[in-house]
């Protein structure tokens, strides 16, 4: 496929895009966040026709959208919190999902080791139920599986005392290669979407927000943007837009983010080989532990730890990785140690604080999402989860047209709207649980193979004509932006990623004439590699 014939590979040369940035004119909508959330309400916006710009500070979910724990899923833990609608709404999301970019998004099967006779009925009838709630949009039957079953499916599963288990399905996606997906989805139709771009200052006229300044991270040179329509959608890092909105016009805010981090350590998949995930629905202290096979890796997580900050790069706490760690020996016979760990990294969650109760615990509170407009016209986003960012985006559109901030009001397509790559109806895709490779690029993988440097193979699945590819098509500036999105070295092998700095630089260097800090990636690889003290 050529360029010419595929709109998604439209090349992304920095000096195109910001020749464009400084055109005068007004944008229908500006979305501050390049994440999910905003990604997904520029997919959205774009495909209706509107003329849609979106900046993001940093990379392409270089926040919170890259460090998910890879899980497209209705949300077995909020049925048993009773929210049924959330659960619901998640798991017709997933299949929408799962249609629109079947080569980065795929069914996968979770089992639920019992070790307790009540265990298996109990979850099996609640899992019944979670099928159910999905009717035509389920995945696979929940199964109840016998001792020998549950052993063929986990076969490192701790033997001693286990009694059978329960099968369920759920799905799995690369989250930054998706949201990459979205990006250049947007831009195929009609969006202007430019990374390393931060909002300095938001604009306002009689009380109203007209627009902003932004400024180009490399050159500093600083634009300004009209704009009858902002949303502010930077995740956890909402607050500070909506401080700034609220100072302009000599008011106060209070903040609606409770940020909790997620860790997520990765190892070999000899630990837990096969096909299927491992899901423990309660541990000792209450949470969920998951065993999740992806990327030719084994993740093991997640942890739900209220964080007063909001660093850039989190870190784990002690408490945190003894936690994965010690409950990880309760469900394989070999337990992972720190020193099995390739990788180990964190994501911060914006939950939307519960009213009125800042001490209620992160885990509690729910997914749901939450959209404010202020006074002057600034629409926020924040809450939810990667699997409902279409619908996220959706409710965020209905808000700016019921507001009057956006004139035209046409229909919303996205259900039906395939996702660059996204290979044809029936077409057979590679695991996600895979190694890395060509497959990840859908139906672009004849194009990246036919680039100079695609028999040069770096290490980890990568080569030389992935990494041009990545600059000319995908907006890569950084070793980083390659290394931990558009392939997942950092998330699945530091210290290999670490290796490849210097290689992947001096290819990135030469395609796009800038320093693409590759000491500064080998600092962030051995922090992944660090373990709390």
């Amino acid at each position: 496929m050529t360029p010419a014939s595929n709109p998604g590979a439209a090349p992304t040369r920095r000096e195109d895009l910001l020749a464009r940035l400084g055109q005068a004119g007004t944008w229908d909508l500006v979305v501050v966040g390049g994440g999910a959330t905003g990604l997904g309400v520029a997919v959205d916006a774009a495909a209706r026709g509107l003329r849609v710009l979106l900046l993001e500070s940093h990379d392409f979910a270089k926040g919170t959208s890259s460090r998910a724990t890879k899980l497209v899923h209705g949300g077995v833990r909020y049925l048993a919190q009773g929210n049924v609608a959330l659960v619901r709404e998640a798991l017709h999301e997933r299949t929408t999902l799962l249609k629109n970019a079947p080569h980065l998004a795929q069914p996968l099967a979770f089992v639920m080791p019992s070790y307790k006779l009540w265990e298996t009925p109990f979850y099996g009838v609640g899992l019944k139920m979670y099928d159910a709630l999905a009717g035509s949009a389920g995945l696979g039957p929940t199964e109840f599986l016998s001792r020998r079953e549950t052993l063929a499916c986990l076969p490192t599963a701790l033997p001693q005392g286990l009694k059978g288990g329960v099968k369920y399905w759920d799905g799995q996606f690369d989250d930054a290669r998706l949201a990459l997906a979205l990006a250049r989805t947007a831009a195929a139709h009609g969006a202007l979407l430019v990374n390393y771009c931060p909002v300095t200052t938001l604009t306002h006229r009689d009380g109203k927000l007209s627009g902003l300044t932004c400024r180009d991270s490399e050159t500093g040179r600083e634009f300004s943007i009209r704009a009858t329509c902002v949303v502010n959608a930077t995740g956890v890092w909402v607050d500070e837009l909506r401080r700034q909105d609220a100072e302009a016009l000599k008011r106060t805010v209070r903040p609606i983010v409770a940020p909790s981090q997620g860790v997520h350590a990765v190892v070999d998949r000899e630990f837990l080989p096969g096909t299927h995930a491992l899901m423990v629905p309660k541990t000792a202290d209450g949470r969920v532990l998951f065993g999740v096979p992806w990327m030719g890796k084994l993740i093991l997580g997640t942890t739900d730890t209220p964080r007063g900050d909001l660093p850039r790069e989190p870190r784990p706490f002690r408490e945190e990785l003894d936690f994965i760690l010690g409950e990880s020996a309760r469900y394989l016979v070999r337990a992972p140690r720190r020193e099995d760990i390739r990788s180990l990294w964190v994501g911060l969650r914006p939950l939307v604080k519960p009213g009125g109760d800042d001490g209620e615990p992160t885990k509690a509170i729910s997914r749901e999402h939450t959209v404010l407009v202020s006074r002057s016209g600034l629409v926020t986003v924040t809450g939810g989860k990667w699997t409902t960012y279409r619908a996220m985006a959706e409710d965020v559109l209905e808000k700016c047209f019921d507001a009057q901030l956006v004139a035209r009001r046409p229909a919303g397509v996205t259900t039906n709207l395939p996702l660059v790559g996204a290979p044809s109806e029936g077409a057979v895709a590679t695991s996600i649980s895979a190694a890395p490779g060509l497959h990840l690029y859908g139906t672009e993988a004849a194009e990246v193979g036919s680039l100079p440097g695609s028999d040069r193979h770096l290490g980890g699945g990568l080569t030389a004509a992935m990494v041009c590819f990545a600059a000319r098509h995908e907006y890569a500036r950084t070793v980083e932006d390659v290394l931990a999105r558009r392939i997942r070295l950092l998330f699945t092998d530091a210290a290999l990623a670490a290796q490849l700095a210097a290689e992947v630089g001096a290819l990135l260097q030469a395609e796009t004439g800038v320093d693409p800090q590759a000491a500064a990636f080998r600092e962030l690889a051995a922090s992944y590699l660090r373990m709390p003290a």
